[in-house]
């Protein structure tokens, strides 16, 4: 029965390769098929009859001989018997014309193979490339062997000792190796794969045998692993197997991971990694293995630096310290043997991520080992530049290493520029950093060199980073201004401005823009730091505000001076930011000009007049934006001062929102009567904003008159009178000057075209919420949501609605206008439903009964005055001139 279940199994597993053959030879029939087709179909066009010649002279006369010729004129005699014309007196027949090459039709192009052709190909090329019977024995064998392994262990057959198993395991596994290594030359790809994984398999064997069983001592496992990994490492070199040694030197790093005992011993653990890099360091003399080394770096640093974090105390300096310059040497002297091994046209590849990686990753240990001592750090760092320096004096007249005598070079300027904040403050590290990454930066542009503009720039983030690092100081600053914090401030966003100006003058404009919105970001931080810390709170936006006009003038002259688009976007981003500073000033004294406000705005109009009139000469749309802008801000700021002032005298809410409103009124007039006032001091070029500025204030007056729509507005002290009140007079303003806009041929075109349908739909919700402001204030019915439901309510707009709907109906039939008697045909119709599906609630009482009441007379009058309505010919006769 077993016997018949692996025959099964190997059925099964047998199928899929079979499928596949069988799919790879009816792939290969049918290419050959079409093929048979093409050549046959080239065959019977190339054998095709000839198409006939026309031959004109044929065609004349059927037969030569029979053509007669005219007699001679002679004496009257009797008439000759007429005689053919000899064939060989005839005249000669024209030329046949040359016969036209007959070509056969080309064949058709065949298709490219689809996807699935494509997937069948490979599957072919899998089974018919190589050494195909290994390949099907190898998947029928392992599949055989699968299943004889599962028989074996339903039976208990492999209940062996685990000792016999290692063993067993480990014999395979050198029989493998030796069996690899013999085949090296013949198979070398095949060979080291087969070395590869028998190492891998002595590795693991050793590590069960260890971790898993304890049938091995620890320092017996780690020595066995130490010498695989050895003779792996050998074998790589021997081999010029890059695969070979990168594997051991994974093996090499992982072991003491996967064999450790947990007894911490950093100094067993770092002399084990110390005689991998020097093995590393061997392997860098012979081949030139970039991974290599660069896996070796990760792995010593790496593990070294979770060592330090984790197991790291003081009294472990001076065992640890001695490992870290180890490595420090096997990473400094590693990239020079990378550098030697390089051919003379690659002379200037450098291993960059070892000759920065390495210092970098060093000292930061070891300013982790030494951060109570400053000072001694600082000697490291000028140790280090010293090294640098002697390494780079020593390269860089080499032709083979120049290019690494100046990475040196480079080094030996860090590491002494950082020994500055080790030895002094942090806002004097910030001041010198950031004034000597700006000389940095102008004389790389000058030189062209690359190196020392990286440098400045990597200096001004230092300068940025020391400045942060000494927050803990500011607390001590007791003079505004005149204190280390804000100059070293001062002085970074000097040094952004200078290196954006060396780079503007070097038409280098990206670096340019980056540089200058560095030297902004610190210039206007600095001074918002200083203003938090020495203005009183309530006037901080007041401060905030001066700052943002002084901002954008001085970035107005510079571009007087010399154009730039970036100073003019900074002008416009200034003039933006001074919306949400006076709602600041709102929240904090409830008006803008309340307290030290009156004099900010007072010097940020005139800043501000002076910036625009400084960027006439621009041709940008900036400039143009900067002054649309400008208009918008000052009806806002005049709407927050009308609404306190409105606060202020405890006016009724009618009277507040048109205070409110009145500014944005006051400037939709100046734009349609007096526009050229608003061009200053832009002149002409601001009137292509024209439509913008008008488009964008009549849509804040669309939206606060439709917000009035639904707010009570009471008019007090005031009596409340229909159409007469401040908020409804507000809104008639509104309408009067949107229709002004839409006649004077200002608006866009596509509102222009719906000029009457808007003003209809705007007046009809103007008198519905007349009529509802009316039942509020003269029914006395609350305003909130029970108002829309109240019967006076309903009543009232039924009335109104249904008058306004029967004088459109009725001027609309006299006026011979269809449209509009349509209009109040739809009208009457609503009102309809709504008396169906609202008013009929209300039949209970006067209200309701008089709206069903008034819409029947109503319908009735239209009835009889304009039954039905007026007919298109009718009205065009008498619209007609």
């Amino acid at each position: 029965m077993e016997a018949l279940i692996v025959l099964a199994v190997l059925v099964l597993l047998a199928m899929p390769v079979l499928l596949v053959v069988a799919l790879v030879m009816i792939g290969g029939l049918r290419r050959r098929v079409a093929a048979l087709e093409e050549a046959r179909y080239a065959a019977q066009a190339a054998a095709a009859p000839e198409p006939p010649v026309a031959e004109p002279w044929r065609d004349s006369a059927p037969v030569a001989s029979e053509m007669p010729v005219a007699p001679v004129a002679q004496a009257p005699a009797p008439e000759p018997i007429p005689t053919p014309v000899p064939v060989a007196a005839r005249a000669a027949p024209p030329p046949l014309p040359p016969r036209a090459p007959v070509t056969p039709p080309a064949p058709a192009v065949p298709q490219g193979p689809n996807v699935i052709e494509r997937a069948i190909d490979t599957v072919k090329a899998w089974f018919t490339e190589g050494n195909v019977p290994v390949k099907i024995g190898m998947l029928v064998l392992l599949a055989g062997v699968a299943a004889l392994l599962k028989y074996a262990s339903d039976q208990g057959w492999l209940n062996a000792p685990i000792e016999l198993r290692l063993a067993g395991i480990a014999a395979g596994a050198l029989g493998l190796l030796v069996f690899g290594w013999v085949q090296r030359e013949r198979r070398r790809l095949f060979a080291l794969a087969l070395q590869g994984g028998a190492i891998g398999i002595l590795l693991l064997t050793i590590f069960a045998a260890f971790k898993r069983y304890g049938l091995v001592d620890p320092g017996i496992a780690f020595a066995l692993s130490v010498l695989l990994i050895a003779g792996l490492g050998v074998l790589a070199v021997v081999q010029n197997s890059r695969t070979l040694a990168v594997l051991g030197i994974l093996a090499g790093f992982m072991a003491p991971i996967w064999l450790s005992t947990g007894s911490g011993n950093h100094v067993a653990l770092f002399s084990y990694y110390a005689v991998l890099n020097a093995a590393i360091l061997a392997i860098a003399w012979w081949r030139p293995w970039r991974v290599l080394n660069l896996l070796g770096f990760a792995f010593t640093f790496g593990i070294g630096t979770f060592w330090g974090v984790l197991q790291y105390a003081p009294d472990k300096f001076a065992s640890t310290e001695p490992f870290l310059l180890l490595f420090f040497a096997f990473y400094l002297i590693i990239p020079l043997l990378y550098a030697r091994r390089q051919p003379a046209e690659k002379r200037d590849l450098i291993d960059g991520s070892l000759v920065f990686g390495t210092p970098l990753i060093a000292f930061l240990l070891q300013a982790g080992m030494l951060h109570d001592d400053r000072l001694l750090l600082a000697l490291c760092a000028l140790a280090l530049a010293a090294l640098y320096a002697g390494l780079g004096w020593a390269l860089i007249r080499r032709e083979r290493y120049a290019a690494l005598g100046q990475c040196h070079a480079v080094l030996a300027v860090g590491f002494a520029t950082l020994a500055v904040p080790l030895a002094l403050s942090a806002r004097a590290t910030a001041s010198i950093f950031a004034l000597e990454g700006a000389g940095l930066v102008w004389l790389g542009l000058r030189q062209q060199r690359l190196l020392p503009q990286i440098a400045g720039a990597l200096l001004q983030l230092g300068a940025a980073f020391a400045f942060v690092v000494g927050a803990d100081y500011w607390r001590f600053d007791g003079t505004a201004v005149a204190n280390p914090t804000f100059m070293s401030g001062l002085l970074l966003a000097v040094a952004g401005f200078a290196s954006a100006w060396s780079y503007r003058h070097a038409d280098k404009e990206a670096p340019a823009i980056v540089y200058y919105l560095w030297g902004l970001l610190w210039w206007l931080g600095t001074f918002s730091h200083e203003i938090g810390r020495f203005v009183a709170r309530s006037s901080v936006p007041d401060a905030m505000l001066v700052l943002v006009a002084v901002t954008a003038w001085l970035a107005a002259e510079m571009h007087r001076r010399q154009p730039a688009r970036a100073l003019v976007l900074t002008t416009l981003a200034m003039l933006l930011c001074a919306f949400p500073v006076a709602l600041w000033q709102v929240d904090l004294h409830q008006q803008p000009f309340a307290g030290y406000g009156a004099l900010a705005w007072g010097v940020f109009a005139a800043l501000g007049i002076r910036s625009l009139w400084c960027l006439r000469g621009g041709q940008g749309r900036a400039a143009v934006a900067a002054q649309f802008i400008w208009w918008l801000l000052w009806p806002t700021v005049l709407t927050l001062t009308a609404s306190w002032l409105a606060e202020r005298f405890e006016l009724a809410q009618g009277w507040t929102l048109a205070l409110a409103l009145l500014p944005w009124l006051l400037l939709a007039a100046v734009s349609l009567q007096r526009w050229r006032w608003l061009t200053l001091p832009l002149g002409e070029r601001f009137d292509r904003s024209r439509h913008a500025l008008q488009g964008t204030v009549f849509m804040a007056l669309a939206f606060a008159w439709c917000c009035y729509l639904f707010v009570a507005g009471d008019a007090a002290p005031l009596p409340w009178v229909p159409l007469l009140n401040p908020l409804e007079l507000t809104q008639l303003a509104v309408l009067a000057l949107l229709a002004r806009w839409l006649w004077t041929g200002q608006a866009p075109q596509e509102l222009q075209a719906q000029r009457i349908p808007v003003l209809a739909v705007a007046g009809f919700a103007a008198l519905t919420s007349i009529t509802l402001h009316a039942v509020h204030h003269w029914g006395g019915v609350e305003w909130n949501d029970r108002l829309w439901s109240s019967t006076l309510a309903q009543t009232s707009l039924t009335v109104v609605w249904s008058v306004l709907g029967v004088i459109s109906w009725v001027w609309g039939s006299r006026r011979g206008q269809r449209a509009l008697w349509l209009v109040g045909a739809v009208l009457m119709g609503v009102v309809l439903a709504k008396l169906v599906l609202i008013d009929r609630q209300h039949l209970g009482n006067l209200l309701g009964i008089a709206s069903f009441i008034a819409y029947g007379l109503l319908c009735t009058v239209v009835g009889y005055l304009a039954p039905a309505p007026p007919r298109a010919a009718e009205s065009a006769v008498e619209n007609a001139p």
